[in-house]
């Protein structure tokens, strides 16, 4: 599971910040799933090491035109690629007839299947490795954060110990690995868990924006291995924050120390803070940081690899 930010400015364009759009990709099954589609997202992907082509989800947050302007042109390029086999989209009311109305208007037909799945709070897509939920978040017109949950595996199997007990290789192997008890030809019996080692956790990723500090958004990022939050504004500006239902850098860390995150990364921020400025950018962070230490600063093209749990425990082993 690999994160890349695709733009990381609030409401407007900076010459260093595109406007929201955070790409998650599964490079084992060959997909690229987009978190809000900003003006210019399909640019920033043009720029990327990404491959538009592997597009197969988009999710939205809310209708707001920082978070939705980039959807139809990103849509209809793909469409003229003719390299997309089919996009899923997911958002709140509204975002069905945004499209069609943009597809009417401007004469665009998609070469390609495009279904828009209106959501509601809960799950809204499960397969066999993910679900992916939502929840409401509190901002000035309806907004939705997202979960993706990766669900938890076998650990790994012991192949060495396996032959060691002479067990034949085969598709016997296929059902220890996934925890089976399996009855052997020469009558033994064998239980799948004592050839695995330790269940692998499945990562959790939390995106949460637009919105102040809320409950909801404290569900959704609960025990996350990476919680991406909304940090618009520095803590002294917090009665524009409350006024614009927008966070502050403070209350993105309380966020995710109230939910148990195990890492916080900001975006979504005001050009308010540009360097040279009175405050910057630097000190939202030590701000952040102050409450929740595990802190980073999304900044354009950064992209962030989601560690396993276990890989996480081996690099504290080794250190």
């Amino acid at each position: 599971m690999q994160i890349t930010f695709l733009g990381t400015s609030s409401g407007v364009p900076t010459r260093a910040r595109n406007v929201s759009s955070v790409a998650l990709r599964l490079p084992q099954r060959a997909e690229l799933w987009l978190f809000d589609c900003g003006e210019g997202t399909q640019h920033q992907l043009l720029r990327s090491d990404l491959k538009t082509s592997q597009l197969s989800r988009i999710f939205i947050t809310h209708m707001h035109g920082d978070h939705i302007f980039g959807l139809m042109g990103l849509l209809a390029s793909c469409g003229l690629a003719g390299n997309v086999e089919r996009v899923d989209i997911y958002g709140p009311p509204g975002l069905n007839e945004y499209i069609q109305a943009a597809l009417r208007y401007s004469h665009t037909h998609f070469s390609y299947p495009v279904k828009v799945h209106a959501i509601r709070p809960g799950i809204i897509y499960e397969d066999d490795e993910f679900t992916v939920s939502c929840g409401p978040l509190h901002h000035r017109i309806t907004a939705f954060g997202y979960r993706v949950a990766e669900k938890d595996r076998a650990g790994r199997f012991d192949v060495e110990k396996a032959k060691a007990l002479e067990i034949p290789p085969g598709r016997v192997y296929g059902q220890l690995k996934r925890g089976e008890t399996v009855t052997l030809k020469d009558g033994r019996v064998i239980n799948g868990n004592d050839l695995c080692g330790p269940t692998e956790i499945g990562r959790k990723i939390a995106y949460c924006t637009d919105t102040v500090f809320c409950e909801g958004a404290v569900e959704l990022a609960q025990d996350a291995d990476v919680l991406i939050h909304e940090a618009t504004f520095a803590h002294q500006d917090a009665d524009m924050a409350f006024q614009r239902l927008h966070s502050t850098s403070t209350m993105a860390a309380q966020t995710a120390l109230a939910a148990g995150a195990h890492r916080l990364i900001m975006t979504h921020f005001s050009p308010r803070y540009a360097p040279g400025n009175i405050l910057e950018l630097k000190d939202l962070l030590q701000e952040a940081r102050a409450i929740f230490p595990h802190t980073d600063m999304a900044h354009d093209f950064m992209v962030y690899d989601v560690p396993r749990r276990r890989e996480l425990e081996l690099t504290k082993t080794i250190v």
